[in-house]
């Protein structure tokens, strides 16, 4: 099974079919994509199969930049970020939960920087993945 609800290769996932298996969550969904959009403006979403083990997930961009890869599941949803080594110690000043620090301590650390995932299953999910972004995106 994929990590995300979509695994179907041929064809990218319509917005109905999202949000019935996002169900509750979907209102979460919308709602970090409206931040992100806001604050940082020029985003796009692109959709993208990353392949069997993956399936589809959605990247908020910025020109080139992937800020937020954001993959749906059943009731909830993954969010991915990958944190330069610069941000990766300003998450340690942003105040951002233990476990989120430790994803990040304990990331391999790649020449791109350090990949986590986090689930968001409720709005207390949104609180450190909108201070990662603002840590992602500081200058």
């Amino acid at each position: 099974m994929a990590l995300s609800a979509f695994d179907d290769a041929s064809r990218c996932p319509e917005p109905a079919e999202i949000e019935k298996a996002l169900g509750e969550t979907a209102t979460l969904w919308a709602r970090l994509v409206s931040h992100v959009a806001e604050r940082y403006p020029r985003i796009t979403e692109q959709w993208s199969h990353a392949g069997k083990k993956f399936g589809w997930s959605m990247r908020l961009k910025r020109k080139e930049r992937v800020v937020l890869y954001m993959t749906p599941q059943l009731g909830h949803f993954m969010v991915g970020v990958v944190l330069g080594e610069r941000a990766a110690k300003a998450a340690h000043e942003a105040g951002l939960p233990d476990a989120v620090l430790a994803l990040i301590d304990n990331a391999p650390a790649y020449v791109g920087g350090r990949g986590i995932r986090t689930p968001v299953a409720s709005e207390e999910d949104l609180a450190p993945v909108r201070q990662l972004v603002a840590v992602k995106m500081a200058p």
